[in-house]
């Protein structure tokens, strides 16, 4: 079976590395992207299964790298979960406007993404139908 591939978008090279490994633990591909514009070329080139992504970032934000999605046909229905320090409920409702899946406040524990990864891909592994 073919690993699901994550992508993950935020232009903090710490926060890449920490949930780069939790992937990696889980089973997962990873991708990296360190802004929207570069996020968007690496889903056109790589279709990942779910998108994580930071909304605060230099080039096209988390939001309207969201709609951006949302508007292509490949990514019209991939599960995205948007990351963001900001927890106001005018914060969150805009990122579900824009088209997210789902919605964590950071700092979140590695336990709460990897709940996320097993409810819209399935397996805690990464891979479909198991190992």
């Amino acid at each position: 079976m073919r690993r699901k591939k994550v992508l993950l978008v935020d232009d903090s090279h710490t926060v890449l590395m920490l949930h780069q490994m939790m992937m990696v633990e889980r089973g997962f591909e990873t991708l990296i992207a360190r802004d929207g514009l570069e996020a968007l070329e690496r889903v056109r080139d790589e279709a990942p299964d779910l998108v994580v992504l930071d909304i605060l970032m230099p080039n096209l934000d988390g939001l309207e790298t969201c709609r951006a999605l949302r508007g292509r046909e490949p990514t019209r229905h991939t599960p995205i979960i948007l990351c963001s320090t900001r927890m106001e409920p005018d914060c969150v409702q805009a990122g579900f406007e824009s088209g997210c899946t789902d919605y964590l406040t950071k700092p979140f524990a590695g336990s709460e993404l990897a709940a996320l990864l097993n409810r819209y891909l399935g397996s805690e592994r990464g891979t479909r139908g198991g190992d």
